[in-house]
């Protein structure tokens, strides 16, 4: 009988999906396959730092029972840290930045946590920055504990101990490029790390970046808002590992949204926008590098579309924000209103309609 004690038990072993449309439209050789991260019971590749994160602080004595976890998020760190906590008995309190979708927010509160919203403008050392009210929450709660996702090894660590080994068996040991976006750093340094080490090195990491994000700027002048959620920082975290890249690519919001939405209507994969992002800098890097038949690239997809339905997958949303063209470029003509709105000329066609 397999009945599990929790839905921490079901963290991990995502399965990896091959793209069979759209690199090979774009020329790419090398076989492209994405790790789906929304089957985490928690819908992303975040589920797997939380468990981890929250046992540290528990066998260290920082997280004591009663406790309140305090910590600045996406979203997605939130609903991982959510969904171990209320299961052992810790409420939650995430601060978000106010670009942050509704929906994401939404499903925080549906897990109990209490959430703040911020405004994204705020720098990471201004007093009304998501990670200053999460600092100032956390050290004046009795009982807060801040998990700080930006500068915990476990972090790293749960992707070392996880997703690596997860990645290098379900390619029988051939994978030969990683692709992931970065945030904090922790999916790209653990599962890069690891690869490296059971590759003896073979394995190129390459990071997926959003334009105005400090990781591929030149110079901090390069570092300004963008639209991509839970991904790209304005400073460099400690669960970063800069010497795990050997590349990073680079990807506009409109690139990594009008892949995004590509994704979901010709490879039916519903995720997210640094999915997109990550998808994106994949084809641009196996493209540059004429990565040919032999390469095998696996590109980590953290999340699912479901969270932002009402920005990415909403048209309306979409041409408000000047990506109007990705709109035209990604949909299609409604074939039933070519019907209802006066049956076609064909009468093979029409005679269709009611067969």
């Amino acid at each position: 009988m397999t009945i599990h004690n929790s839905l921490a038990e079901l963290i991990g072993n995502t399965p990896l999906v091959k793209l069979n449309h759209i690199p090979q439209a774009a020329g790419v050789k090398a076989t492209i396959a994405v790790k789906v991260e929304y089957f985490n019971p928690g819908g992303s590749s975040k589920d797997r730092i939380a468990e981890r994160i929250i046992d540290a602080a528990e066998k260290s004595g920082q997280l004591k029972p009663g406790g309140v976890i305090v910590e600045p998020t996406s979203g997605n760190t939130g609903v991982g840290l959510a969904l171990v906590a209320q299961q052992r008995g810790y409420r939650t309190i995430f601060t978000l930045p106010d670009k942050v979708s509704e929906s994401k927010r939404a499903v925080l509160r549906a897990y109990g946590a209490e959430v703040i919203v911020t405004p994204t403008d705020a720098g990471p050392d201004d007093p009304r920055s998501y990670y200053q009210v999460a600092e100032r929450l956390a050290n004046t709660i009795p009982g807060g504990f801040r998990p700080n996702q930006y500068d915990n090894p476990n972090g790293p660590l749960s992707h070392y101990y996880t997703t690596g080994p997860e990645i290098w068996e379900a390619t029988d040991h051939k994978v030969t490029h990683f692709v992931a976006g970065i945030g904090t750093g922790g999916t790209i340094s653990g599962t890069g790390k690891y690869l490296k080490e059971a590759s003896n090195g073979a394995v190129k990491v390459i990071g997926s970046d959003p334009e105005g994000s400090i990781y591929s700027a030149s110079s901090r002048d390069e570092v300004h808002q963008y639209d991509i959620e839970g991904v790209g920082e304005d400073f460099y975290p400690k669960a970063f590992d800069r010497n795990i890249t050997d590349d990073i690519v680079r990807v506009s919001d409109a690139e990594a949204f009008e892949m995004t939405r590509r994704l979901a209507g010709e490879e039916a994969l519903l995720v997210g926008g640094s999915s997109g992002m990550a998808v994106a800098s994949a084809i641009k890097y196996a493209l540059a590098n004429d990565l040919d038949e032999n390469q095998i690239v696996v590109v980590l997809a953290p999340d699912s579309g479901r969270s932002y339905l009402e920005k990415i997958f909403n048209d309306d949303w979409m041409r408000a924000n000047g990506y109007g063209d990705i709109v035209e470029r990604t949909s299609k003509p409604s074939l039933a209103e070519q019907y209802l709105n006066g049956a076609p000329s064909d009468e093979g066609a029409g005679d269709g309609l009611h067969n």
